[in-house]
């Protein structure tokens, strides 16, 4: 019986890792203000540590392959993982996140099955991957790109003079009105310069012809 239970304690010893290193992963997340955070990443590492270990030492003699259970952790995070995910104006968002829940799920399955090491070190991985890719450096940064909505009057060349303010290729759409002489052009387009309001009101009393922006990124 007592050695029972200190095989039992043993076998904890890999839970408690799973708690620091879920830990430790779901805080660098929570600096970051993500979806999920410490408790999300510790629950999801503890859970797969203690199914890992259930699955390596629970059935004593009997013949069982405890890699059907680690496949059903893969792929239940994965579903887990896939919740987080979502689509918001022209973005996605959540899939770094998704990921980390799913790696954090292999950093518990390596804890409970008794490979501290490769937990601890695929920790240290996840958590200064991270960081570097938030250095505030081009290298690691993603293009952000801001959706504005122009209207103005178009007589000559108005509408290249409006790619050009806005450094834009094309329009991603275009409505022409008539207001009585005169031609209006309602144009959507996408610009990777970020303008402030003060900015945009310098543009608008350069360029006339220009009756009005609207900033829209984030629909």
């Amino acid at each position: 019986m007592a050695d029972l239970i200190l095989n039992e304690l043993k076998y904890l010893i890999g839970v408690a890792v799973a708690v620091v290193l879920g830990f430790a992963i779901g805080f660098e997340r929570k600096l970051r203000y993500k979806e999920a955070g410490i408790r999300t990443h510790t629950i999801v590492c503890v859970g797969s540590s203690l199914m890992m270990v259930i699955s390596k030492y629970a059935f004593g003699e009997i013949s069982a392959d405890g890699a059907r259970v680690a496949a059903q952790i893969v792929s239940g995070i994965g579903f887990l993982g896939a919740g987080i995910i979502m689509f918001r104006g022209q973005k996605m968002h959540g899939l770094t996140t998704a990921a980390g829940i799913w790696a954090t799920a292999g950093v518990g399955m390596a804890a409970g099955a008794g490979m501290y090491v490769v937990a601890v070190g695929a920790s240290v991985i996840l958590i200064a991957v991270q960081c570097v890719c938030h250095i505030n450096c081009k290298l690691f940064q993603t293009k952000r790109f801001y959706r504005v909505k122009i209207t103005f009057e178009n007589t000559a060349d108005e509408s290249e003079r409006v790619k050009e303010l806005f450094a834009a290729k094309h329009f991603n759409s275009l409505n022409i009105t008539r207001n009585g002489e005169f031609t209006v052009y309602h144009a959507v387009l996408n610009t990777d310069k970020e303008y402030s309001s003060q900015k945009l009101n310098e543009i608008m009393k350069d360029n006339p012809f220009i009756l009005s922006v609207e900033r829209c990124d984030e629909e």
